[in-house]
């Protein structure tokens, strides 16, 4: 979700097997644009990800070193993340409690609460730095808009689409097993919906 733009990424989880949660999990992912994005859980990230829980392993205080000779680096002008977001205070404060942790892969890297976004990124590029694992920026996104191009770009306005999306959510909302006051509330939140779409 990001805040600003109130925007959310949609991830569509179909599975008739395992699925490994950390490298191409998604069925689909379907968002309101597509782009360049850090993708971690990207099947050619591999490597990066197996340098990302190695560097989390190590001592804090040797990453900390490489986090500073950052500044001096110039990096590659593709790269996406940013030295500038990486503040080595924090950064120590996480990695010590991932060097006492010792995340054996990955996955268990990610579990261990408090390792978020920024610590990610961080450690993705400082992978890529100093073992050479090049980190995947695959957008994940296949398709966007229930009524719109694959694209990325909308269709114009389909009313006739609209109004029978929004038919059959009545039928469904009407033969659900809720009680009535959940029904009344889905109906009025339909009934908003079509009133927005109204000329």
């Amino acid at each position: 979700m990001n805040d600003a733009t109130r925007y959310a990424r949609r991830y569509h989880w179909l599975a008739t097997g395992p699925v490994n949660f950390v490298s191409d999990p998604h069925a689909a992912v379907c968002c309101e644009s597509r782009g360049e994005t850090l993708n971690l859980v990207a099947r050619e990230g591999e490597e990066n990800r197996k340098a990302c829980s190695t560097l989390a392993a190590e001592k804090p205080g040797m990453v900390i070193g490489k986090v500073k000779k950052l500044a001096t680096l110039d990096l590659p002008a593709r790269h996406r993340v940013l030295r500038d977001e990486i503040n080595p205070e924090n950064l120590h404060r996480i990695l010590l409690k991932t060097y006492e942790t010792g995340p054996s892969n990955f996955e268990s890297l990610l579990s261990i609460r408090g390792v978020g976004p920024k610590t990610l990124r961080a450690l993705s590029l400082l992978s890529e730095l100093v073992y050479g694992a090049a980190p995947s920026f695959r957008d994940p996104a296949r398709y966007s808009y229930a009524h719109g191009g694959k694209d990325g770009h909308p269709y114009p306005v389909n009313r006739e689409g609209y109004d029978s999306s929004i038919a059959f959510l009545k039928e469904v909302v009407n033969a659900a097993k809720i009680g009535e006051p959940e029904k009344k509330r889905s109906f009025e939140r339909l009934a908003a919906f079509s009133d927005e779409l109204s000329p």
